[in-house]
């Protein structure tokens, strides 16, 4: 638990409420009545436990358990790997709302009770606009009047009073600040070592950082800036300045998943050249094909790829949306041709397919050469 009398801090230093191994997705809940209580899932892998929920009383200010967990709810064996509680109170009832039956397959679970520790009857709900019926959260639309809701694809925003544009996060960037846009997320903890924004001067400095040992591919490179895809249709394209210090240094744009796809240019035997390359389930540790390699003198140069959805069937023989990935590279930043062929995103683990740009060198050195990123921007 960490506490803050301002949300943009400072925050205090973090403190263990409750040890045990396995212990996940807690969730607290303040009573009209000052106690505070928590209610928690476990990690199968690390408890030898899943599918049920535990609650336990901590203190009012929220820095240690007062009680032991005591079991309010058994997903065995119809509301399987049950995880992710939150914890409401609403007129008289105490609610627990978590997700059951798996990430892709699952559905939306609504609990409740008179009583903080149960006995819990629960009830399946979905996701969309919620309304109270009978003490019942039902969620989307009511059409049939059976008192379960059916999704929505469309719906009106709730009225707030006022009205405001259509709005999306930022997504390019012109790399003229001192800090990274929040639209950025590093693939693993940053370190300051990786980069520098260069401020006034108007780029981003990568430098090439090396894999770990055991890394095989870009899965297991912490040092990718990347961010999620802003649009089902969109082009990415960057500008960026390569400076290599030895052979085997490289910069690129990346596609990044499971699959992943990468236009880079590399330091080689005899200067530099653009690389298509891509891996296939890159989780599993295969190391990247080159699919096209061309020779090329400028150190300044532009990366492009289009995005474009479409569908297939997956393996239950249902359309679901896909993304088709097209490469392409420039030395005007105005003609672009396209390097290899079609490439077809897919999500990493827990996450969504990402795009971003990234600098890579084979080997630890006692330097490293870098690439200057000018701007990122993306067109939808």
């Amino acid at each position: 638990m960490i506490k803050a009398k301002d949300p943009r801090g400072p925050w205090s230093p973090m403190v263990l409420v409750k040890e045990g191994k396995g212990l996940i997705d807690a969730c607290p809940l303040w009573d009209e009545d000052g106690r505070a209580y928590i209610v928690h899932a476990f990690a199968g892998s690390r408890a030898g436990m899943k599918s049920v929920l535990a609650v336990f009383e901590m203190s009012p200010d929220g820095t240690k358990a007062i009680s032991e967990s005591r079991l309010v709810f058994d997903g065995h064996p119809f509301h399987t790997t049950v995880e992710g509680a939150k914890f409401y109170k609403h007129n008289g009832y105490y609610y627990i709302f978590a997700p059951a039956g798996g990430v892709k397959p699952g559905w939306q679970l609504a609990m409740r009770s008179k009583n903080v520790y149960g006995p819990y009857e629960e009830k399946i709900v979905l996701a969309n606009p919620v309304n109270w019926i009978n003490d019942w959260p039902v969620m989307g639309v009511d059409k049939d009047g059976d008192g379960c809701g059916e999704p929505v694809n469309v719906y009106e925003k709730p009225a707030v009073g006022k009205t405001y544009p259509i709005a999306t996060p930022v997504e390019s960037d012109e790399f003229d600040g001192q800090t990274l846009g929040l639209q950025w997320q590093w693939q693993a903890n940053s370190n300051p070592l990786w980069y520098f924004p260069a401020g006034n001067k108007g780029y981003l400095r990568l430098f090439a950082w090396q894999l770990s040992g055991e890394a095989k591919n870009l899965w297991d490179a912490p040092a990718l800036l990347l961010q999620k895809f802003p649009a089902p249709d969109f082009k990415a394209t960057t500008k960026l300045t390569f400076q290599p210090y030895k052979k085997g240094e490289r910069a690129g744009l990346v596609v990044m998943g499971q699959d992943y796809a990468a236009v880079t240019i590399d330091s080689v035997d005899n200067g530099l050249s653009f690389n298509f390359v891509s891996v296939k389930n890159a989780l599993s540790g295969k190391p990247e094909t080159v699919h096209a390699s061309i020779p090329v003198k400028e150190r300044t140069v532009y990366f492009r790829v289009e995005v474009k959805q479409t569908s297939a069937l997956n393996k239950e023989k249902i359309q679901q949306p896909k993304a088709n990935c097209t490469f392409s590279y420039s030395l005007d930043g105005k003609k672009f041709t396209i390097i290899g062929d079609n490439f077809a995103a897919w999500e990493g683990k827990w996450i969504g397919a990402k795009v971003g740009i990234f600098c890579q060198r084979p080997q630890w050195l006692n330097d490293s050469g870098y690439a200057d990123f000018d701007w990122f921007r993306v067109e939808k």
